[in-house]
């Protein structure tokens, strides 16, 4: 019989930057093996008023969940907004006062350049794709002198998030757009609710079209003080990731001949995993 020793307590994300204009953090996959073993992965994005992640893409599809205030597009807390495999995003927080942004990002990594860890190309900035090419190249390429190719190329000096300064014009966000990339799921209505119990909500393409293009699914599950969620499965197979926004609880996996995986205390902020077909449960 194979064997059922899986490491899954939960684990906090490292810091990988922070600076003026933010800091993002990631859950690693040498930190949290079970990410790479099973193709998924997992960051946070955390922006200050002013705050700007630079242009980038990446080579894993992804969903954004909103855990904190709003943000350029326009997103508020409980939107959940889909970026599919090489999509090019950049996010900013447009916010006066001192409240931070908060996104937590989960995804699917089979096609990363790492297993288990969303890798991000920049087009502008100190590590910018733009910056490596030369001069001559780019004002060949985009009917330019070298001069503009130049500033084009490396006028941006700032790495990954910058802070940018007071009165700087950005794109209006545009409502309908919006309407079709965007979900708020904590407004959504329940799928199974039980007073004094919780709150268990489903998000798929077929309520959400715009999931199709990630190719992922969504659950939110809320519980009260001392309600769990029964045990449950993926008939297909999925592997699941939890992120814990808040509180504190405990999750049970159990597998082949019921053997049963060691229960952990999950606290807010940190991601825990159910592999495929196990089944799986958990209490507040």
């Amino acid at each position: 019989m194979a064997s059922m020793d899986f490491d899954l307590s939960p684990k906090s994300a490292q810091k990988l930057f922070e600076g003026e204009g933010g800091s993002y953090y990631s859950w690693s996959s040498s930190g949290f093996p079970m990410l790479g073993e099973q193709k998924v992965g997992a960051g946070k994005l955390l922006l200050p008023p002013r705050g700007f992640a630079l242009p980038h893409y990446a080579d894993s599809s992804k969903i954004g969940y909103v855990l904190q205030e709003e943000v350029v597009l326009r997103l508020k807390k409980g939107d959940v907004i889909p970026v599919p495999l090489g999509a090019l995003s950049w996010w900013y927080n447009n916010g006066d006062h001192s409240e931070e942004v908060v996104i937590v990002f989960l995804g699917e990594t089979s096609k990363s350049f790492i297993p288990g860890e969303f890798t991000y190309f920049f087009l502008s900035g100190g590590q910018g794709i733009m910056g490596g090419f030369s001069s001559e190249f780019i004002s060949r390429a985009y009917k330019m002198n070298e001069k503009e190719a130049s500033k084009l190329a490396k006028s941006q000096t700032g790495i990954l998030l910058i802070k940018l300064e007071p009165g700087v014009s950005m794109p209006q966000p545009n409502s309908k757009t919006t309407e079709k990339m965007v979900y708020n799921i904590d407004a959504a209505p329940a799928d199974v609710e039980v007073n004094g119990g919780g709150v268990f909500k489903t998000l798929t393409a077929a309520k959400f079209p715009f999931l199709e293009e990630a190719g992922l699914s969504v659950n939110h599950v809320r519980l009260e003080a001392n309600a769990m969620h029964s045990p449950s499965y993926t008939a297909d197979g999925t592997f699941q990731a939890f992120y814990v926004a808040s509180g504190a609880g405990r999750v049970q996996v159990v597998g082949i001949g019921g053997k049963a995986c060691p229960g952990h205390q999950n606290t807010g902020r940190s991601i825990t995993c159910c592999p495929e077909i196990l089944r799986g449960c958990s209490d507040c």
